[in-house]
């Protein structure tokens, strides 16, 4: 009899989680819908005030912060796990190795030695101005010298900006963002420990970030048979989604960094894995859901951060969030333009012009509010953290989102002439065609095509390339004579594409013996200073 009333009473309390879940799940429906709706109509302001998108999400989200921020909130345990392996992977798979590995050098020195310098900065400002203890200076520092890059990305999509600028910064936000959550994670076992001694702390850094890497590597690989065997676009994203998701939850299980870990899945599997895919529609498939996974994520968080952002709390300590502010601009001024003018001891240089983008993009975003809400509840001045950290992110959000665009304007940072925009309209022109009379070949091949069928088409085709190589010789042939000066970015930039080609193809014979090693290294030495006379692109 007890046990039929004790099972009776845990029928009674399902039923009664039942009904509150049913009644929560029409509430979380209608604000999804509401959120929806305020991103759509921020989008069409935006669009033509001219502004960024997610800086108009925040400015819209504050308005609401009495009204759903009791109800949702941006939780940090949501975004850690969900929302920064989407955009990581995202990032990541679009991301070239050939480009990063040529700009690999400033992109080392901008997330390593500049994250830590101004890291460093930050914590010695906040401690002595704010009289904080060091592990909270600490912890702020690293919190802030995290860059989201989202803003900036979104003003290059429409200004064009040097590709390798472009590359520069979505390495140092690809690599800064693993880098932020070691180092976090670092600090506060030290927190909870209090026995962490600096060479211990370094060999443990360096331990979660190599085997991140390694895990990272291995699950990439292990994705790309499966991946190359499916034939139906669904499937092959489903298999995404859990490299993605589970690369991270994998990492973070075994005690490494699952950040490090998807950032080297994701490169490995859009460099060797989708490049490979058979099917043109499958590859469009995917980046395309990547696309709209990256864009939806990022709606959703900075709506969040303007909802979870209150104006009047802030107001309240705005001298404290003021020096904050002043502590992680300078760090970035000495990251910036005391670092990166070294890498032309080793590197192509770094124009000055560049550095003024590289500063006021500084903006911060979703990882700096997730990594303060994250903070541990026992640790002392917690809320006071959490505040300076919103107050900074609502500045940079607000204040360097708007002022971007208007400085990378002003900055003219590609002077694109009409020789050069039809140079490229006609680059796009034949690599489309050449990519649909590959596929014509693959469909001839697989008997999906007759051999009438395929000839009719392929020469329909050819037309347009046949059109575009003559056009582009005739570029060629002024720029060779002197008489288009505008040819050379582009020529600078096949040059370097074919250059890395030689020094990837003489690596890999090295790797299996075929060649000598001093023989390689003078050959390679000699691509080296080749790449450092060309120009910019």
């Amino acid at each position: 009899m007890n046990w039929i009333m004790a099972q009776q009473a845990n029928l009674g309390e399902t039923f009664n989680l039942d009904n509150q879940a049913s009644g929560i799940i029409p509430d979380l429906v209608i604000i999804l819908i509401v959120l929806l709706l305020i991103a759509t109509v921020v989008a069409l302001i935006t669009q033509k005030l001219r502004i960024p998108y997610v800086t108009g999400l925040v400015i819209a989200g504050l308005p609401i912060t009495d009204i759903l921020s009791h109800r949702i909130g941006l939780d940090p345990s949501l975004v850690l796990n969900l929302f920064l392996p989407i955009l990581i992977f995202e990032a990541a798979i679009n991301t070239d190795i050939s480009r990063l590995r040529s700009t690999f050098k400033p992109i080392a020195l901008m997330a390593g030695p500049g994250s830590i310098l101004s890291s460093g900065i930050i914590a010695l400002l906040v401690k002595f101005g704010l009289d904080l203890s060091w592990i909270s200076s600490i912890l702020i520092g690293i919190i802030l010298a995290n860059t989201d890059t989202v803003s900036m990305l979104a003003v290059f999509k429409e200004i064009r900006v040097p590709s390798r600028l472009s590359t520069i910064v979505e390495g140092e936000t690809l690599f800064n963002d693993a880098a932020a959550l070691v180092s976090f994670n670092l600090v506060l076992v030290v927190y909870a420990t209090g026995s962490l001694t600096v060479a211990e702390g370094i060999r443990e850094f360096f331990l979660v970030s190599v085997g991140g890497g390694l895990v990272g590597a291995v699950l990439g690989y292990l994705s790309l048979p499966l991946f190359l065997r499916l034939n139906e676009p669904l499937s092959s994203l489903l298999l995404t989604v859990a490299l993605a998701l589970g690369t991270f939850q994998i990492g973070q299980a075994l005690g490494v960094s699952g950040a490090v870990a998807v950032v080297i899945a994701g490169l490995v599997f859009g460099n060797l894995g989708l490049s490979r895919s058979p099917s043109a529609s499958d590859r469009i498939t995917l980046s395309s859901f990547w696309d709209y996974a990256g864009f939806g994520v990022n709606t959703f968080i900075f709506l969040l951060i303007g909802i979870e952002i209150n104006p009047i709390m802030l107001w309240r300590i705005l001298p404290s969030i003021l020096l904050v502010i002043f502590a992680y601009q300078l760090g970035r001024i000495f990251s910036v333009y005391l670092l990166l003018p070294m890498v032309r001891w080793f590197d192509r240089p770094i124009p000055l012009r560049w550095h003024h983008v590289l500063f006021l993009g500084n903006i911060k975003g979703s990882l700096s509010m997730a990594l303060a809400l994250s903070l541990p509840l026992s640790l002392p001045g917690r809320n006071e953290i959490i505040a300076l950290v919103f107050g900074s992110v609502l500045f940079s959000l607000v204040g360097q989102g708007l002022s971007l665009p208007w400085l990378v304007k002003q900055l003219r940072l590609s002077q694109v002439s009409q020789g050069m925009e039809q140079t490229g309209k006609l680059q796009i022109q034949l690599i489309a065609a050449k990519a649909a009379q590959d596929e014509l070949d693959a469909l001839l091949k697989s008997g999906i095509l007759s051999k009438a069928v395929y000839e009719e088409l392929w020469a329909s085709y050819q037309v347009r390339v046949a059109e575009s190589e003559r056009v582009l010789r005739d570029y060629h042939n002024q720029y060779r004579a002197g008489q288009l000066e505008s040819g050379r970015s582009g020529l600078n930039t096949i040059r370097r594409q074919l250059l890395l080609a030689e020094k990837g193809a003489v690596s890999e014979a090295l790797r299996k013996r075929i060649v000598r090693d001093d023989l390689v290294q003078s050959y390679v030495r000699d691509l080296d200073e080749k790449l450092l006379t060309l120009g910019d692109d």
